[in-house]
Formats: structure tokens, sequence, C-alpha cells
């Protein structure tokens, strides 16, 4: 169990999209997560949401950029183009 935490806390700081996700719903990405097979405790997973949401940014701007997963500009879809 205590990989799970490991890795629920590294992957945020390490991609910025589940970081976002993790700030609009952070419900909804431990959720998928847990798809992921990160289980947590009931604990952790509320000690994770009691967590100061700021965090994860102010820890991923310490890391070196070759230790964030690159995150790319997606295509503009025809209804953003309009």
């Amino acid at each position: 169990m205590h990989r799970s935490i490991e890795i629920r806390i590294g992957r945020p700081v390490t991609d910025e999209e589940l970081r976002a996700a993790f700030r609009r719903v952070p419900r909804a990405a431990q959720a998928d997560a847990s798809t992921l097979g990160i289980e947590l405790s009931r604990a952790e997973v509320t000690a994770l949401f009691d967590t100061d949401r700021t965090l994860w940014d102010r820890v991923a701007t310490e890391l070196d950029d070759r230790l964030q997963k690159a995150s790319l500009p997606r295509p503009m879809g025809r209804e953003e183009r309009s």
C-alpha cells in the first residue's frame, strides 16, 4: 500500500494534466487513479484531499523539467476555430 501512495503523490507532481485534473475535480482524478490500479486506503484519500492543492504546483516548479511529463497542446477542434 505504501507504494501506491508514493505513486499517487508523484504523479500529480510530474504530470501537468493529472495535476490540473486533481485541482479541478479531485474525487474524479482519484477515481481515475483507482482504475489504473493505484488503490489507497480511505485515510490516505482523505489526507490527499485535505492537502493544500497548491502544493503539487509548488513542488512541480522545483523539479527539473526533464522529470516532468510533457503536456502537448491539443489540436483545436472545429468549435474552437470559429
